[in-house]
């Protein structure tokens, strides 16, 4: 054994611990060099197939095993992670698109999502259209030769449309092009999209998987090898690599997302249910109520709901008093995202982010949290009184 000094002992040991140790919570993992046996392993080595560790950037332990259970949650067979749901979806955009190419997504899309389109149609040559969510079918007609991709959500952001995702991807794969779905309303619990025809499924893990409020992240989930290794190489080369940290806590959530799922579900119908009846709200944007648009293709796709849904309120209520409704709630956040325990509310300029938003009246959307509802209901109350 080579005699070392003191400072070369702070940093190599010869100790290796002993194998055999087993545990609940899986191992946090923390890498960015990746040690090889010998020279023979680091050339044979293929990040791709993910039966070797060639760099921390490409996987761990930790990460992997994430990704497998993120795939068998879905249904599907390769997942690649990423630092947040946005990052998920700009890697599958430039996966699959290159300059000419076109992409169609459906108006209700989630606004990041639509500024990125922007951002490809303005810099890159890739042109974003933009289609009726409850276009079905129709779809077909807006298919061109250069139409590499169709962005879907289920149901759409904050107005809650539910798209009929099989007419959808017959449709598109009739004509030889991938369907992409963002499926993190459901958490890949209430939803199979594969099953529908989807190629691939995009989910916010900041949501219900994490559960806590605290992670931000994405994965896109494939069940096509093809697919999977164009998404690959777009992440190896945009660097989209997640802290084993935050992956240890978005697998420490999941025991319990299906529980917490259904709890934000059971709540969330109980307050849309009381919201339905006050005079002050016109209409109830939840998927599970039957004057939601695309009602029916929930019931037939759909084994669930979660905490998320909105309201529009009368129309002789300005924007002005509804802030005033929003500022008043005591139990709810006003905060962006959902899916942990906290309650929280966010009121929207509808035709800022729609291109033809035809509704009267203010919406605001909720997400109903883990707290009672009772005193949910009551904090709304008391804050409809202050319109």
């Amino acid at each position: 054994m080579t005699k070392k000094s003191l400072q070369t002992t702070l940093i190599h040991t010869d100790y290796q611990a002993p194998e055999g140790f087993d545990a609940f919570p899986p191992a946090i993992h923390h890498a960015s060099t990746v040690l090889f046996k010998n020279v023979a392993a680091m050339r044979s080595g293929e990040w791709k197939e993910k039966n070797a560790y060639t760099y921390g950037l490409h996987g761990t332990p930790t990460t992997f095993t994430l990704e497998a259970r993120l795939a068998d949650i879905e249904g599907g067979t390769h997942c690649l992670l990423a630092p947040s749901g946005l990052a998920a979806i700009a890697m599958v955009d430039f996966a699959l698109l290159k300059s000419g190419d076109d992409v169609l997504l459906p108006d209700n899309v989630y606004n990041p999502n639509r500024e990125l389109g922007r951002w490809l149609s303005n810099d890159f040559g890739i042109t974003a259209r933009y289609y009726d969510p409850l276009i079905g079918a129709g779809i077909l007609e807006l298919i061109r030769p250069d139409t590499k991709l169709i962005w879907t959500e289920s149901p759409g952001s904050v107005s809650m449309e539910v798209p009929d995702l099989p007419s959808i991807c017959a449709a598109a794969h009739a004509r030889g092009v991938l369907v992409a779905l963002d499926n993190t309303w459901s958490a890949g619990l209430a939803l199979r999209g594969f099953d529908l025809g989807v190629d691939i499924i995009m989910q916010a893990l900041t949501k219900y998987q994490s559960g806590g409020s605290d992670v931000l992240m994405g994965a896109v989930i494939t069940r096509e090898r093809a697919v999977h290794d164009k998404l690959a190489m777009a992440h190896m080369r945009l660097g989209l690599g997640v802290s084993a940290d935050d992956a240890y806590l978005v697998m420490r959530g999941l025991p319990s997302m299906k529980l917490r799922f259904e709890a934000h579900d059971c709540a969330a119908r109980t307050v849309a249910t009381w919201l339905a009846a006050r005079p002050e709200i016109t209409r109830v944007l939840h998927p599970a109520f039957p004057d939601c648009p695309g009602h029916d293709m929930w019931k037939r796709d759909f084994t669930g709901a979660g905490g998320l849904f909105s309201v529009i309120l009368d129309e002789r209520y300005t924007e002005e008093q509804v802030d005033r409704f929003v500022d008043s709630l005591e139990l709810f956040g006003l905060g962006y995202s959902w899916g942990g325990a906290n309650s929280l509310v966010m009121p929207y300029r509808m035709t800022t982010i729609r291109r033809d938003w035809q509704g009267k009246g203010m919406l605001v959307r909720f997400n109903i949290g883990l707290e009672d509802t009772d005193d949910l209901i009551a904090d709304i109350e008391q804050a409809l009184g202050k319109l």
